[in-house]
């Protein structure tokens, strides 16, 4: 048996954590550069504020409307995540993060009756003890994590990865299953892919979705009950065939904790355009070296190095240029420095004067396992490999300690406008009107009681 651990409008619950005021009002949060809506509360939903909605058609859409409004705020969303997941990795037996607000969990051995007698052959082998007690197992989860984060969760649990997907977005849709849904039987597994829109289905995209939809599929119910040859002659695709199979009950959709990234891409769209090349290598910077963290945080090295930069193709009265190249690393790394170096070699290539660009990226690849590490016979120097990893090491716990970007290096910091005083930081360096505070991460953030609240405790 899998579980899923879903975090309820992830970024709209992290905010409203610090602000109760805030719970059952309408709240959207913005994209970087306070661009788009990428997240909204069950209310701003409820008032018709679609995704991906420009901020600035928000007050001509719904005027008269009280809507919190907040941009971006990664680092503490980051930091109230991981402390669910960290509940989570005491509560269950294994667990991996899928993403910031999503944890897959294995819950087999939490099952005393789980024995190969009682297997039959049958899709389900639960008896129902087995599905009362995950049933209650789910619920308690659910009240120690919004006990002690604050933070509001849905379970799914189910015989593979993508019949618990579905489960949890039952649990996040009727109240009925009290934030955890358990498909432990055929039954209920036939009334949840029923229920479920095949645009729903986790691992099917937009195109195949289209496809589907076209051949008069309309729910995962439709699908799941063509023949697996169907399936094969008409998509000719791996990872539709394993779908299929999971949404008929087995389980063989690898474990992602075993299967690392195989490229790493950080981008952003700046906040206006650039044209000088001091300022877009400083932007590059920042995202090879969140690419070299990702690196370390799956413990994993790179070997190539790619970076892309364009122009805002929207304005057709302005010069239009893109470019990628990559670089290969002699050594494989995942040091800040040499890949920041690398990828501003890459950049100083393709950048190319008299244009205004509006995007940079930064892509990793050829991605394997941090040790053990081929050398170079002829670039080995151990002891300048173990200076920097022990430099990355003490880096990355000064700033996770203190908050992101405490220690950067020179070239991460951008110069102020006005060209006066110290330089600033990348967090700065983007749009965000309405970001919130760091509590949780930042000393200077912590939340100060007043003078009546203190002499009351």
């Amino acid at each position: 048996m899998y579980g899923i651990a879903d975090i309820d409008n992830c970024y709209v619950s992290c905010e409203r954590v610090f602000r109760p005021d805030l719970n059952g009002k309408p709240v959207v949060v913005l994209s970087n550069n306070d661009g788009m809506i990428v997240a909204r509360s069950n209310e701003a939903k409820a008032l018709g504020i679609g995704d991906c909605t420009p901020y600035f058609q928000l007050a001509s859409q719904f005027p008269n409307q009280k809507i919190a409004v907040f941009s971006s705020n990664y680092e503490l969303y980051g930091e109230l995540t991981g402390r669910v997941i960290s509940i989570i990795s005491k509560e269950a037996p294994a667990y991996f993060r899928y993403s910031i607000d999503e944890c897959f969990m294995y819950v087999s051995p939490l099952l005393t009756h789980n024995d190969e007698a009682r297997n039959d052959g049958k899709l389900f082998p639960l008896n129902e003890e087995d599905g009362r007690f995950l049933q209650r197992w789910g619920e308690n989860l659910h009240k120690r994590v919004r006990r002690e984060v604050g933070i509001p969760i849905s379970i799914g649990l189910a015989p593979n990865k993508t019949l618990a997907k579905i489960a949890s977005r039952l649990a996040k849709k009727f109240e009925v299953y009290k934030h955890c849904c358990v498909i432990d039987n055929d039954y209920k597994r036939t009334k949840a892919l029923e229920w479920c829109p095949i645009e729903n289905v986790w691992g099917i995209g937009r195109r195949y979705t289209a496809k589907l939809q076209s051949l008069g599929v309309k729910t995962a119910l439709d699908f799941a009950k063509h023949h697996k040859d169907w399936v094969r002659q008409t998509f000719n695709n791996i990872n539709i065939v394993r779908t299929w199979q999971e949404l008929n009950g087995e389980d063989v959709v690898p474990n992602e904790e075993l299967a690392k990234k195989k490229s790493i891409c950080t981008s952003r769209s700046f906040n206006g355009m650039i044209d000088d090349y001091d300022t877009l290598r400083t932007q590059v910077a920042n995202y090879a070296s969140r690419c070299a963290e990702k690196l370390r945080m799956q413990k994993t090295v790179a070997s190539i190095v790619g970076v892309f930069v364009n122009t805002n193709f929207f304005r057709e009265d302005l010069a239009q240029y893109w470019n990628f190249q990559e670089t290969r690393l002699i050594t494989p790394t995942n040091s800040t420095i040499p890949i920041v170096q690398a990828a501003s070699d890459v950049l100083k290539r393709i950048y190319r004067k008299g244009f205004q660009y509006k995007k940079a990226g930064v892509v990793v690849m050829g991605i394997f396992p941090d040790s053990p590490i081929q050398q170079d016979l002829f670039d080995t120097n151990a002891e300048t490999i173990q200076k920097m990893r022990r430099l990355d090491e003490v880096i990355d716990r000064i700033n996770r300690m203190n908050g992101t970007e405490t220690i950067v290096i020179g070239t991460q910091q951008y110069t102020r406008k006005d060209g006066k005083g110290k330089a600033d930081v990348f967090a700065n360096a983007i749009k965000h009107d309405f970001k919130s505070k760091n509590p949780t991460t930042r000393w200077s953030d912590i939340i100060v009681l007043n003078h009546h609240a203190k002499m009351n405790q």
